[in-house]
């Protein structure tokens, strides 16, 4: 039975990539976190089997378009705390993706690749800029948790009746004017937190979420 592969260079003072990295293709997991990474090379896409990619805690003001051919990347992508103000559109092709973090970064609108990444559980973008969530986050079918602690949300789409797997949803720290009656209809939420929430006239049908179970910090 052939071993896993797994590359963990995390906080290694590297710089850049070496190009070694590349050639093991066999890997099944990728650790380049805390590197000080200003750039990653496209040669990336080829290694085809990753299923854990770990890119969090650089410099990167974008990802390469071939990231998006990593198909087997079902487990984890980390690209929180970079310079990111964007993401490649081919990311949309990580179909069996489970957990995506794209927090701390420079996001001022999530990117439309990441609903279509249809295989999210959890979906982590806090500590960015976001003025309004897209109507297609909606796509997400199966997302379980959505971290949005600390942006610029006023809002949030109708649209959200449709994330019927939806347990958690973390809106600490944003401007909120108001909350979508769907959140009250989603059948399987647990947690809403609205801590650091001001300005925020909580609707009454708040009641009914608590007197169902579902736990409101404020």
């Amino acid at each position: 039975m052939r071993e896993p592969v797994d590359l963990n260079l995390w906080k290694h003072d590297l710089g850049t990539v070496p190009e070694w990295v590349w050639e093991r293709t066999e890997a099944e997991t990728l650790v380049l976190a805390d590197n000080g990474l200003t750039v990653v090379s496209g040669r990336l896409g080829g290694m085809k089997r990753l299923r854990m990619l770990d890119l969090g805690h650089n410099a990167l003001g974008e990802v390469p378009e071939e990231l998006g051919e990593l198909e087997d990347l079902t487990d984890f992508l980390y690209l929180h705390d970079n310079r990111l103000r964007g993401l490649p559109g081919s990311l949309a092709s990580l179909k069996r993706l489970r957990y995506l973090n794209v927090g701390e970064n420079e996001l001022e609108a999530l990117p439309e690749c990441v609903c279509g990444m249809a295989g999210l559980m959890e979906l982590r973008a806090s500590d960015n800029r976001l003025e309004r969530l897209p109507d297609s986050i909606a796509e997400l079918h199966g997302l379980r948790e959505l971290h949005l602690r600390n942006n610029r949300l006023a809002s949030l789409p109708e649209a959200i009746a449709g994330m019927r797997e939806l347990r958690q949803i973390d809106l600490r720290g944003n401007p909120l004017t108001s909350l979508p009656e769907a959140l009250c209809d989603l059948p399987r939420l647990e947690k809403v937190d609205l801590r650091w929430v001001r300005g925020l006239d909580l609707p009454g049908w708040i009641v009914d979420l608590e007197a169902r179970g579902c736990l409101v910090y404020r």
